[in-house]
């Protein structure tokens, strides 16, 4: 696997399952889902509009990586962030935040952690090796 199979990846899992559902799914796709919907609103959109951003970074990471180049912000961001949510979701999860949540949204939030853990040691795996080799330490 490359890096920018990685990103692209990201990109597409993060457009799908986060950002459009956030963004602009109406209330009723939550309830259907199962997820509370916080209140107010504004929050979830807010955040919708923080992974557009986050795509936009994984996007000028993806071309410059395609064509040659390290993409050494977007694997650190894509490290951080991934390897943050997946903290995140991992430590909610087993303290059973969403065990009174309906199947089908425990099952959301159970997949977007193992998402979240693959694609941070997708990057690290690709992306680092990929930094390390193309700036190599001057000793």
């Amino acid at each position: 696997m490359r890096l920018w199979h990685v990103i692209a990846t990201k990109i597409v899992i993060t457009l799908l399952f986060w950002c459009l559902p956030l963004l602009l799914g109406p209330k009723s796709l939550f309830e259907w889902v199962g997820v509370p919907l916080p209140e107010p609103e504004v929050f979830i959109r807010l955040l919708g509009g923080a992974y557009a951003s986050l795509i936009v970074a994984y996007y000028h990471g993806l071309v410059e990586a395609r064509s040659g180049g390290s993409a050494t912000a977007t694997v650190r961001m894509g490290i951080v962030s991934n390897g943050l949510s997946a903290i995140i979701l991992g430590l909610f999860g087993v303290s059973n935040s969403w065990a009174q949540w309906h199947p089908l949204a425990q099952a959301y939030m159970w997949i977007s952690f193992i998402a979240a853990v693959l694609i941070t040691l997708g990057l690290i795996a690709t992306g680092w090796i990929w930094v390390r080799n193309s700036h190599p330490v001057s000793q």
